[in-house]
């Protein structure tokens, strides 16, 4: 979906709430309709792309509630240029890559990620929690994103707002999964007008500007200026997309 409906969006994350004290009650209530956003909702909607057996888990979930979980230095290894690293604690603890640290394979899957899947403003950098995710994807782990969007908007639905600095009543946080929420609703039969268009789609242009590392003679790499995350992948040129990944992922 090119648009989305902002005051459906707004109604959505308005009327998420537990309607039993204690109980993680995944629904809203818009427009005169219950609106599920369980991951069974939600894979349904997205055309069930991860098919699992009752009590059954994605490999991504079970590798990370095992007890020896990612290995951190495979992740680095994976995700950063040569001779990069996680950034860390003072104390040694591995916390994040930075943007300027990635390959152009995990700044574009980074964008991916935080535009459609844990929606973010904040892409100079990918805390490690999301480096976990961007390696499963890479190393072809099976991952229920339903599940993992699920997660999000119940979060993102149990927040306080922040207000606006400027103007205290309005709220400075963007809310996620805008064209996602107006298509859920409007397939439960809640009325939609969408009027606002998504940000523009991630394109090969886009890629060579802002997920490619540049190195200065003499400096050590650099990546481009970090992008306003896109709303969504190009779905004109998604074979050729699919096939360049996968050239990146080989190289």
């Amino acid at each position: 979906m090119a648009k989305f409906d902002p005051e459906v969006v707004l109604d959505f994350y308005a009327n998420a709430w537990p309607t039993e004290e204690g109980v993680r009650d995944m629904r809203s209530w818009v427009r005169g309709q219950w609106i599920p956003f369980d991951a069974n909702a939600l894979s349904q909607f997205l055309g069930d792309p991860l098919v699992l057996e009752e009590g059954q888990e994605c490999e991504f979930s079970q590798k990370r509630n095992r007890a020896d979980g990612f290995d951190e230095e495979a992740i680095a290894q994976l995700l950063c240029t040569p001779g990069q690293d996680f950034a860390r604690t003072a104390a040694g603890r591995r916390v994040r890559i930075m943007r300027t640290s990635m390959t152009t394979l995990t700044q574009t899957w980074m964008t991916l990620l935080l535009s459609n899947v844990l929606p973010s403003d904040h892409n100079s950098d990918l805390p490690l929690p999301k480096c976990q995710l961007v390696y499963a994807i890479l190393t072809q782990m099976s991952v229920h994103v339903a599940q993992v969007i699920a997660n999000v908007i119940y979060l993102f639905a149990g927040m306080p707002p922040t207000r606006h600095p400027l103007d205290p009543d309005k709220s400075n946080r963007a809310l996620g999964f805008p064209a996602l929420i107006t298509g859920l609703c409007q397939s439960f039969g809640v009325l939609v007008t969408p009027s606002k268009v998504i940000r523009p789609p991630i394109t090969w242009a886009f890629i060579e500007k802002y997920c490619t590392p540049r190195q200065a003679q003499g400096d050590a790499p650099q990546a481009a200026d970090a992008p306003p995350p896109p709303h969504q992948a190009d779905p004109a040129g998604s074979l050729g997309m699919e096939c360049y990944l996968q050239h990146l992922v080989r190289q």
